[in-house]
């Protein structure tokens, strides 16, 4: 039997509820998972969450975490698209590694990170809804995989570049469609669709049931967590209507500019280039001031109906400064 609609959704779990040594066995589970061995959280560890601006505040969360073997796993979630992405992996991790070697320090204290993305948008081209990445080495010639020399408990062995460099995984939860018969489709089933089988043997997920069911909750948390799934609706309500304008004007306008360069065919190729880039950058600039006036819209919206200054600044994006002038 499966019971929907009754589990805390993930991104809240991770904030609020799995930093908690008593849960760390949902984290595992995950892990568990994508790993395909067993692995044994040890400690959370100081995260960086440190967003940038307000809008990240909702949007990112991520906690940090270290096993039984010392490597270190980041598991990140993400509601909204964010352009540089991998880019911000790849700082996050380096930063990581970094953090944990001490000054003085031999390189053998390096530890092996992995980075676990869940991702709620629309990353780039893709079919599946897992993506999987980790660094080896190959012959360019020979083709076969380079094996180094490393030095552990006194004793020279042979490693894999892979066992020590870090890696990646992408979990794209909006591309999931199937019927959940694997651990991993169980698990994206929970993150997509918030569905956890009764009868489920997945590791974490019989963890997820027994603590993460909203019935639980305490009253004040319930609250603070009805608030936030608003929240959710407000947001993808202020990207949809930004998408949908951006749509309206770009077809107008392509319209209007089709007919003008249908006119004015022979003109130079240069010219007609120039019109091109100028109306990339308008519809650009167009969809950003949408997706302004949008924020503004929602954000009166929100005042009217009694949000805090606090909660609308993190929603919207918006400083409470502009929103407490509205």
């Amino acid at each position: 039997m499966i019971v929907e609609n009754k589990y805390i959704r993930f991104d809240w779990a991770v904030k609020r509820m799995l930093r908690d040594k008593a849960n760390f066995g949902v984290l595992e589970g995950l892990i568990t998972v994508l790993l395909g061995h067993k692995t044994t959280i040890q400690e959370i560890l100081e995260s960086e969450s440190n967003q940038e601006n307000e809008d990240d505040k909702f949007n990112r969360v991520d906690v940090k975490c270290k096993n039984d073997l010392g490597e270190i796993f980041i598991v990140e979630v993400q509601l909204t698209r964010q352009l540089y992405y991998l880019e911000r992996i790849l700082f996050g991790v380096a930063k990581t590694v970094t953090e944990h070697v001490h000054l003085g320090h031999s390189y053998s204290d390096v530890k092996k990170v992995y980075h676990i993305s869940i991702v709620y948008f629309d990353l780039g081209k893709g079919a599946d809804y897992l993506y999987h990445g980790q660094t080896k080495f190959y012959g360019v010639h020979t083709h076969d995989e380079l094996i180094v020399n490393t030095k552990e408990e006194q004793v020279i062995q042979m490693k894999s570049p892979s066992k020590i460099f870090p890696e990646y995984f992408i979990i794209r939860v909006n591309e999931f469609n199937s019927v959940a018969k694997t651990p991993l489709e169980e698990w994206l089933d929970y993150l997509k669709n918030g569905i956890i089988r009764d009868d489920t043997t997945t590791p974490g997920l019989s963890e997820a049931r027994e603590r993460l069911q909203v019935m639980t909750m305490s009253h004040a948390d319930r609250i603070a967590y009805d608030r936030h799934l608003d929240a959710i609706m407000v947001q993808e309500d202020v990207l949809s209507t930004a998408k949908i304008e951006g749509r309206a004007e770009g077809r107008a306008e392509g319209r209007a500019e089709g007919r003008a360069e249908g006119r004015a065919e022979g003109r130079a190729e240069g010219r007609a280039e120039g019109h091109k880039e100028g109306r990339e950058e308008g519809l650009a600039e167009g969809r950003e001031e949408g997706r302004e006036e949008a924020n503004i819209a929602n954000a009166r919206k929100m005042k009217a109906k009694g949000f805090s200054i606090e909660d609308i600044a993190e929603i919207t994006g918006l400083s409470t400064e502009a929103i407490e002038t509205m």
